[in-house]
């Protein structure tokens, strides 16, 4: 029976503290074949070409107008607001599909042009040259071999937006958030990893990206709708699972 692999890859700006998850898909049923925390950029890129497809919890892009600014700043000749009001300060900070993250599941991602997701954001950025230079696109809408995930929001629209998973105070929640996966996933074979991903956030969040890029490839997926086509090649898209 043929195979697939699918990634799954938390990145952090620090390797040592990366996600990397691989699953092996057989007919319907999926195997977790590795966790781990610690990933360089050679353990990213290696995973992300043996994959399908692969999940990327980063953002791929930053904000039209963000970057419109910072060229024109450099430049000189920025066209003058007509003020820098709270609404011209979301279009500059927050990307398209950020705000439709949050209008879908009431979650808002973190602000690439103004936060420190920036960090890894930059760090993928390199990755993704890396992999053009081997022949692989890497567009930013995710229809190339990677797409970006968002974890968080993944499990609101699962159901589980209000778990509170993360770091040691999360410790309790997130071992019982991997249980209420297991029972939601009778397809997945968890293969003993549960232990690590109920100690380690990374690890979990790794799993999650993993299982929203087979998502994205089954077509189970929120893909951007027509008026979003244009701001997601050029931004991003965050993939989330089809809303149930």
């Amino acid at each position: 029976m043929a195979t697939r692999l699918f990634v799954g890859v938390d990145l952090a700006a620090d390797p040592r503290r990366t996600g990397l998850a691989t699953l092996n898909e057989a007919g319907d049923r999926v195997r977790i074949e590795r966790v781990r925390v610690g990933a360089n950029d050679d353990d990213v890129l290696a995973a992300v070409l043996s994959a399908a497809k692969a999940g990327i919890d980063v953002p791929f892009g930053w904000p039209r107008q963000f970057v419109d600014l910072v060229g024109g700043h450099h430049s000189g000749d920025l066209p003058v607001p007509e003020d820098t009001g709270p609404d011209w300060r979301r279009d500059v900070l927050y990307r398209r599909t950020d705000l439709e993250v949050r209008r879908l599941v009431g979650k808002t991602p973190l602000s690439v042009a103004a936060d420190k997701i920036a960090y890894p954001a930059i760090r993928w950025a390199a990755i993704a040259a890396r992999l053009r230079e081997q022949g692989v696109p890497t567009p930013l809408d995710g229809t190339g071999a990677a797409c970006e995930v968002y974890p968080g929001a993944a499990l609101a629209a699962w159901g589980f937006g209000a778990v509170r998973y993360k770091k040691a105070k999360g410790t309790q929640e997130r071992g019982e958030l991997v249980e209420a996966l297991d029972a939601r996933w009778p397809w997945l074979d968890w293969a003993g990893h549960q232990g690590l991903c109920a100690t380690s956030d990374d690890a979990l969040d790794a799993v999650i990206a993993a299982v929203v890029a087979r998502e994205v490839l089954h077509g189970r997926a929120v893909s951007p709708p027509a008026e979003l086509t244009a701001a997601a090649t050029d931004e991003g898209w965050i993939w989330l699972p089809a809303l149930y």
